[in-house]
């Protein structure tokens, strides 16, 4: 008996199963190619001093790029330092509202696909409010006079990036009586030390010697808050 011989009819559901094994295999080359490489940032910190905010991240990127969202409500982003390589960014003059509370997140992105459909991967910053969580910088002694057995010091109030009606305001500006100044003083030869605290730049005390320079620190501070201080020995 004659074998059979004309073109082959496929089976349809042999097709189907075919096409649905292409797609998925298409789908994971283009996932290895466009996602793998790219990691989400982590170790997010903000680093802030009298109000100059740089937000940091790691890792330093090989294969991707990073941009950063900000945002003083919700859900209204804005970008910064778009496309980065770096692992840091200036977000000061979008943090000029000190009491506001902001959020931010940092979205990574292929090097070679930054405007790829699929959704990027985003690590979210904790919350940063400038009135309360911007270190304060090392006060400066602006004069310092003994006149006998008395000290005159005053402490110079230290400019910040925040602005009002085109100036930049002074830490006292902005903080008001809620910042108050702490003064260390001693004799060169001695370790016991005195203090005086004040909300004021002015400060004035007695000291028991006057055949010695002393020496001072002085610190800044908020109520309920650390300080930060700098030893000086005035000239």
């Amino acid at each position: 008996m004659a074998t059979p011989t004309g073109p082959r009819v496929s089976c349809p559901k042999a097709d189907v199963a075919r096409a649905l094994l292409l797609g998925w295999v298409l789908v994971q080359v283009a996932g290895a190619t466009g996602t793998t490489d790219v990691i989400a940032a982590y170790n997010l910190t903000w680093k802030s001093t009298n109000f100059k905010t740089i937000l940091e991240w790691e890792p330093k990127p090989i294969s991707h790029v990073y941009t950063v969202q900000i945002s003083a409500g919700l859900g209204n982003w804005k970008n910064k330092c778009f496309y980065t390589t770096d692992t840091e960014c200036d977000v000061t003059d979008e943090t000029v509202n000190v009491k506001e509370t902001y959020a931010a997140r940092v979205l990574s992105f292929p090097a070679d696909a930054v405007h790829a459909a699929q959704e990027p991967r985003f690590t979210n910053a904790p919350p940063f409010t400038p009135y309360l969580d911007t270190n304060l910088g090392q006060p400066t002694i602006g004069s310092f006079e003994q006149v006998g057995t008395k000290l005159n010091v005053t402490v110079r109030a230290a400019r910040t990036l925040v602005r009002a009606n085109g100036t930049f305001l002074s830490l006292r500006d902005v903080f008001g009586k809620d910042l108050n100044y702490t003064l260390y003083y001693w004799r060169a030869s001695s370790t016991g030390k005195k203090c005086s605290s004040s909300l004021e730049r002015w400060c004035s005390w007695s000291s028991s010697s006057s055949s010695c320079c002393p020496c001072v620190c002085t610190s800044a501070g908020r109520s309920g808050q650390g300080q930060v201080g700098r030893r000086t020995r005035p000239s």
